[in-house]
């Protein structure tokens, strides 16, 4: 098929190439060989983050990579945004592992590259292997080495110590039960758009559930750039909280057939997104430059993260676009402005903030994303106005009102403190007024029955907490209340459990602030004693640290305070959240 030659609103040649774009993936026989060869390699289990990479990694979404980033690559990514032959490459992709793990593996070794069920995906040649300067990759790639960026907290407490690179070899695709045909790689949809005569794409890149506003904005984007639409979700990792991705798509196909069939399509896109801000946005651009589009709408604070450890946000409003406005030539897509839509009540319609010349004479409205949470949560009207029934409807059968859902409460404390007791007189109030079912995790029976086979060093007190987190996670899930009772004396793995809870429900951390020397007075157990003589080590607040908790939802004070008073302190808490009802 010929180029297309198209100008950019620069007024600069745009080469639109719908041609097949290079995968890694060996032919069908070839990867047969290759399945019964790598059963003598050494396997790699991939992160589900890992998966997402390797998957557009094989399929050509992050074309022109050839695998993980070498050590050279990935330090001119982080200083540059460039690959050290000058190419334009925002984001470092990375395979990183444990430093047990990296230690087994020698350069110019093949690994297998296994999904999480075991299945081979893909071999990879190691070619380096280094310890990376995790700081200044959060600093250069994020804008600041802050962990209340979810990319951030991932890289300092999840990522592997050590990274390999290298090139792969694609041997399958990760499998895919869901909305399989929904899912379209780089090559299907440029075949798809070659197809239909489609010679301008504009791609809309969301996370959330599209309402009006956005059916608005994107009716404008394609109409504006003369172009047909891309609806693109992104259904791999997002933001910790956001909505998950069955209700997404189940939303998105709700509101489809308000698109013209013959000018819109939908396609989801399995990407680990890092809520970088700017770079983001430039990575997304690529991305969608390798699925064939020309256009991309870029928004306000694009794949920005939220607040950083001051409250403020991460990135300017207009940080993404000023990037991308700067690199788009030389990517091959245009930006589109993303338009704030607002509903202007006088004329029943949808129009941009900033073109409303009578707005002192009309009723605009708007519902932001924290009043929509606030309505599904208490139950209250979404006007039709906003979103569509249809996406209401799924929105409430996930989010169902605050005092329906499943949730968490965590103690947290000294050995001593009270929390066990206080959390069977929380559970025996709570069961008293029924509704959900209840759960105790305490730490002596959870040490009991999940965790008998650890011992108390960092470690697998870590792993302990971790395994309440999940259990607790499971509970809130499925509309059940998990209390916790555990010491969990360090902050990383409470934060890593309470975003475990919270992709399902509400958390509640309480801290059992009772002092260490009222705990040593009371010492039921004689614990402390043993602690003082040394008889056992890694003691919390003897001979280990105890990280105190920040910004708990609730503290509590049990020195002189009975424990029906503390419970029900923990009552009223949730009553105020509107996880119970008053």
């Amino acid at each position: 098929m010929p180029l297309q030659i198209e100008m950019t609103s620069s007024g600069k040649p745009m080469v639109l190439d719908l041609a097949p774009i290079p995968e890694l993936y060996v032919s069908y026989e070839s990867a047969q060989k290759m399945k019964m060869e790598a059963a003598d390699l050494i396997s790699h289990d991939l992160s589900p983050r890992q998966c997402c990479d390797l998957e557009l990694l094989m399929n050509g979404g992050f074309n022109p990579l050839k695998g993980f980033l070498t050590e050279a690559d990935y330090d001119s990514v982080v200083d540059s945004m460039r690959l050290t032959d000058g190419t334009l490459w925002p984001m470092p992709i990375t395979l990183d592992v444990s430093a047990d793990f990296a230690s087994t593996v020698e350069l110019g070794q093949d690994i297998a590259l296994r999904d999480q069920e075991g299945v081979i995906l893909a071999t990879m040649t190691v070619t380096d292997k280094w310890t990376p300067n995790k700081s200044r990759e959060a600093e250069k790639v994020f804008g600041a080495d802050d962990k209340a960026h979810p990319a951030v907290n991932y890289l300092h407490n999840t990522a592997g110590d050590v990274y390999l690179g290298g090139p792969i070899t694609g041997i399958q695709q990760p499998v895919h039960y869901d909305f399989r045909g929904r899912r379209d790689t780089p090559n299907e949809l440029r075949a798809y758009f070659r197809k239909l005569g489609w010679r301008k794409v504009v791609a809309f890149q969301t996370r959330n559930p599209l309402h009006r506003a956005h059916q608005e904005l994107t009716f404008r984007a394609a109409k504006a750039a003369q172009a047909n639409l891309l609806i693109h979700p992104v259904v791999g990792m997002t933001k910790p909280g956001d909505i998950d991705h069955f209700t997404r798509v189940r939303c998105y196909e709700a509101v489809l057939d308000q698109y013209p069939s013959s000018t819109t399509t939908m396609s989801l896109l399995n990407l680990a997104m890092r809520m970088a801000g700017p770079r983001e946005a430039v990575w997304h651009g690529l991305i969608r430059k390798n699925h064939g589009c020309t256009h991309f709408i870029v928004g306000r604070d694009h794949a920005g993260p939220g607040k950083n450890s001051a409250g403020e946000d991460f990135y300017g409003p207009y940080d993404a676009q000023e990037l991308f406005r700067k690199h788009q030539d030389e990517m091959g897509i245009e930006m589109v402005d993303f338009k704030h839509m607002v509903y202007v009540q006088d004329r029943a319609q949808y129009e941009p903030a900033d073109e409303i010349a009578d707005k002192d004479d009309v009723t605009i409205l708007n519902i932001s994303g924290t009043e929509l949470r606030r309505r599904l949560s208490e139950g209250l009207e979404i006007p039709e106005w906003f979103s569509f029934p249809a996406v209401v409807e799924e929105l409430r059968k996930t989010r169902p009102p605050r005092a329906s859902q499943g949730f968490t409460v965590f103690f947290t404390g000294f050995s001593g403190s009270g929390k066990s007791t206080i959390a069977n007189a929380l559970m025996v109030k709570l069961m008293e007024m029924g509704g959900r079912p209840v759960t105790l995790l305490d730490g002596d029976i959870v040490r009991k029955n999940l965790s008998s086979e650890l011992g108390f060093s960092k470690e697998h007190r870590d792993l302990n907490i971790r395994r309440i987190g999940y259990v607790a996670s499971e509970i809130t899930k499925n509309g059940g209340i998990a209390i916790c009772a555990p010491i969990a004396p360090y902050e990383t793995t409470r934060q890593a459990v309470r975003e475990d809870v919270e992709q399902f429900g509400a958390f509640l951390e309480v801290h059992v602030a009772t002092s260490i020397e009222e705990c040593e007075r009371r010492d039921r157990k004689g614990l402390y004693k043993l602690a003082r003589e040394g008889k056992i080590k890694e003691f919390t607040g003897i001979s280990d640290p105890y990280d105190v908790p920040e910004n708990p939802e609730l503290r509590l004070e049990t020195e002189n305070v009975p424990i029906d008073n503390c419970a029900h302190q923990v009552i009223l808490k949730l009553e105020s959240l509107g996880l119970i009802k008053g």
